[in-house]
């Protein structure tokens, strides 16, 4: 049985995603990153030093050195490990495999941090016209690399893969940074598909509010 520990922002619901459609078993901790206490409380740290969320505690999973769990963080690292447990979501051959591993990358190093920021700037109460305008630009642009891709290729590395699960929930919230989804087609278009897989709205349902 794999314990969850999330909460309602994109990185939570990658990994909660990735467990509905890989048909796992688990179990929902919440983990109210909003309070600033729940994510620092000593029994979660001993999860996830870095006090984020999501993390994953596998009780079938490989053995620590002094015989505990496996506790593993990081949405990226989780999305891997869950993908090399089942078999799926990663293709096996090396060209699939590495154009997986090269946009769940893009996602983790430009897509999360950069539509994060658009996010946090866009909704914050204090107007900041440097940071609306330095995020939005950049949060547009990251699109526009992804609608050419997306021209291409059905799913970012041509299969469906983590790199898709890694990504669609930081574009479902594509209105929170005021962003059309009609202005990048080919990003609609992966969009909807994904958006009517079974798994995926189970998985975005996750942490029930």
């Amino acid at each position: 049985m794999i314990d969850l520990y999330t909460w309602t922002t994109p990185n939570g619901r990658k990994v909660s995603i990735m467990l509905e459609e890989c048909g796992l078993p688990y179990n929902v901790h919440r983990i109210n990153i909003g309070t600033n206490q729940e994510q620092f409380a000593a029994e979660y740290l001993k999860i996830n030093p870095n006090g984020k969320i999501p993390a994953i505690v596998d009780s079938d999973g490989p053995r620590s050195p002094d015989g505990r769990p496996f506790t593993l963080m990081e949405s990226g690292a989780i999305l891997i490990y869950l993908s090399g447990k089942v078999g799926k979501f990663l293709p096996e051959a090396d060209y699939g495999r590495y154009k997986a591993l090269e946009w769940l990358m893009f996602q983790m190093g430009g897509v999360g941090p950069m539509f994060g920021q658009a996010h946090h700037f866009i909704r914050n109460k204090e107007v900041v016209p440097y940071g609306i305008e330095r995020y939005s630009k950049e949060t547009r642009r990251l699109y526009g690399v992804l609608n050419t891709r997306l021209g291409e290729a059905a799913y970012l590395a041509n299969e469906y893969s983590i790199a898709d699960i890694a990504t669609y929930p930081w574009v479902s919230r594509h209105e929170w940074h005021k962003v059309d989804l009609h202005d990048f087609p080919n990003v609609k278009r992966w969009f909807d598909a994904i958006s009517a897989r079974a798994a995926v709205q189970r998985g975005m349902a996750v942490p029930a509010v």
